[in-house]
């Protein structure tokens, strides 16, 4: 009896060291993953890295970690225009994710994620001093937008939708009505500067936009992905 109770303290005894091991090895990993992620996204600060899965060791061991949830802010996206796209912050869970090249690159089967956009960036975006984007209320976006005609400066504001184009790669935003007051080429012109679509890059690799939705805060996005390159 003496003999069993003693095992049994000695396997607690290791068991607790194997996991403040186990512990010491996430804490350390995921520290390195969020340097790597900082330099290749470009960040100003390291981003939240949380390893999922125990033990940690053992998926070490495999080369594979069952998840990786990641937390960005300040991601700068990219249009074709040359204009940086600053996504407010980010969040995406990573399956599967696979280690390679001595532990310097990482790949995940999939992801899936969340992003948030304000109205701000947006309108710097849109590259247009005359243009300016708010929430317009019931997933709409409001519009703001001013021409000149024959020397008269007139502005209109409208409601607009917002969709993904070029297979969830583009943002498009369009008047659902633009009043013309029977000013002939009014509507075009307004059109011409209030509707536009924009394709977004700087994104991390493999990850690409699956739904948009306006919300007070700004423009909330779905995005996923497979083959995503975490780090390297």
């Amino acid at each position: 009896m003496r003999a069993l109770r003693i095992l049994l303290i000695l396997v607690v005894i290791f068991g607790g060291i194997f996991v403040a091991a186990d512990r010491f090895a996430v804490n350390y990993a995921e520290g390195e993953v969020a340097a790597k992620v900082r330099t290749s996204q470009g960040l100003s600060a390291d981003p939240q890295i949380d390893i999922k899965g125990f033990p940690f060791l053992t998926q070490i061991l495999g080369k594979k970690l069952d998840q990786v949830d990641v937390t960005m802010d300040g991601v700068e996206a990219s249009t074709t225009q040359g204009r940086n796209l600053k996504v407010g912050r980010m969040t995406a869970e990573l399956h599967d994710v696979t280690l390679s090249n001595n532990f310097s690159s990482a790949t995940a089967a999939r992801a899936t994620g969340t992003a948030v956009i304000s109205y701000d960036d947006l309108t710097r975006a849109a590259g247009d001093k005359d243009v300016k984007l708010a929430y317009g209320g019931n997933g709409k976006v409001k519009v703001t937008g001013t021409v000149s005609v024959l020397g008269r400066e007139i502005q209109r504001s409208v409601l607009s939708s917002v969709s993904l184009k070029n297979s969830g790669k583009s943002v498009a935003v369009r008047a659902d009505e633009v009043p013309g007051q029977g000013i002939p080429g009014l509507e075009g012109m307004i059109r011409k500067k209030i509707d536009f679509e924009r394709p977004i890059g700087g994104l991390p690799n493999g990850l690409v936009l699956d739904k948009i939705t306006p919300v007070e805060t700004g423009m909330q996005i779905g995005v996923t992905g497979t083959s995503v390159h975490l780090a390297g």
